[in-house]
């Protein structure tokens, strides 16, 4: 067995905190990126996982986290515990990074833990966290702290985000539509489980990437709103049971677009079914598409094959999106290590609108599926929070 992870002093000592399950969870899919050394400036030296180490060991990816656990100890030295307070101290001159993908939920409690733990960056999985006031009192109490919190949102940095606005950019009155697809089969049983598993909804989990994206690029605030139309013909809401049993009303697909008071226009598409292809389009005046490109493109077909081949049966949004979730790992973790400013990073700031924004839009749409609205402006009596 080799001795515990260290650091380099060009690397921030990592604590992902929320591994989960094995070709499932986000967090282990972050750490074998780590393990693989394609984030130079990130070194694993922590996982802090409380379910597969606790009650969850013998359950449902229990055996196959312990497996996980296993392997990074022995090959690499990894330090696996069931609570932050389990954490070593902080030696002289490290720094640690906390990188945060358990429950959306925990999140103002780990982000407590993980100050505490001396953390002096923080990476947040989105949206954050459950609510707009939750999210705002942690970027206040890390601000506090001294400690920046940057967000996991990798679209900001995908390449076929970037080629559609430059290309956007270059013609008079080009329409983007961001499209966000995933692969969960059309049935209730399916639907069901994706709703009560994600249960903060759609526009705050699968399309809340696209809505930091409009913060991010297109001045959308709650405030510079000026319409939201929902698309009804593409749309659809569905109430469904999930395993527990309880019902869950969410969108299993939503199309909508916003014009903004700054006079600009984008839309936003999602499908839970809608397949493992994400895309950007721009429609000209006409609405002809002129320009499209999907992630992945040719170039990242390629890698994608490898990777199918390397953890077969993991979650095929890993393979497609594992070029940006390097990047922003990497520039976080750089910017941890040795105060590399995190170029096209989204900021808590950012998460924080992004949120808000949700919130805002959340019941607007549900209200014109169902037929109680038709569009909305906050000067027309929305609920601004």
């Amino acid at each position: 067995m080799v001795s515990q992870a260290t650091t380099t002093k060009d690397q921030a000592q990592v604590v992902l905190v929320g591994c989960g399950a094995p070709l499932r969870g986000m967090g282990w899919y972050h750490a074998v990126q780590m393990l693989g050394g394609e984030c130079p400036s990130a070194k694993l030296c922590h996982v802090v996982e409380p379910w597969f180490m606790g009650g969850g060991a013998e359950g449902p990816g229990g055996p196959e986290f312990t497996e996980f656990m296993e392997k990074a100890i022995e090959e690499h030295g990894v330090g696996f515990h069931k609570s932050m307070a389990d954490l070593p101290v902080l030696e002289d001159g490290v720094k640690r990074l906390a990188l945060i993908s358990g429950r959306t939920g925990d999140n103002p409690r780990l982000l407590t833990e993980s100050i505490d733990a001396g953390c002096t960056a923080i990476y947040l999985e989105k949206p954050g966290a459950p609510t707009v006031t939750e999210l705002v009192a942690m970027k206040e109490q890390a601000s506090k702290a001294g400690v920046t919190v940057l967000m996991g949102y990798n679209k900001n940095v995908c390449k076929y985000v970037s080629n559609t606005r430059d290309f956007a950019a270059t013609i008079d009155d080009g329409h983007v539509t961001f499209v966000s697809n995933n692969t969960y089969e059309p049935t209730a049983e399916s639907l069901g489980e994706c709703f009560e598993r994600n249960a903060e909804g759609m526009l705050k989990n699968m399309a809340i990437h696209e809505l930091a994206l409009l913060v991010s690029f297109y001045d959308v605030t709650v405030e510079n709103i000026e319409s939201v139309t929902a698309d009804k013909e593409f749309s659809s809401m569905q109430t469904l049971k999930g395993p527990s049993g309880k019902e869950w009303t969410d969108f299993d697909k939503i199309k909508f677009t916003i014009k903004t008071k700054s006079g600009k226009e984008v839309s936003v598409q999602a499908d839970r079914c809608g397949g493992d292809t994400s895309f950007a389009t721009v429609t000209d005046k006409s609405g002809k598409e002129v320009f499209k490109h999907s992630m992945p493109d040719e170039e990242d077909e390629a890698n994608v094959a490898v990777l199918e081949k390397k953890y077969p049966g993991a979650m095929p949004y890993f393979f497609s999106q594992d070029p940006d979730y390097t990047t922003v790992k990497e520039k976080v973790a750089a910017f941890c290590a040795k105060g590399s400013a995190p170029e096209g990073i989204a900021t808590i700031d950012i998460a924080c609108e992004t949120l808000r924004v949700a919130e805002f839009l959340v019941p607007e749409l549900q209200g014109q599926l169902s037929g109680d609205s038709t569009t909305c402006a906050p000067e027309k009596g929305c609920n601004v929070l």
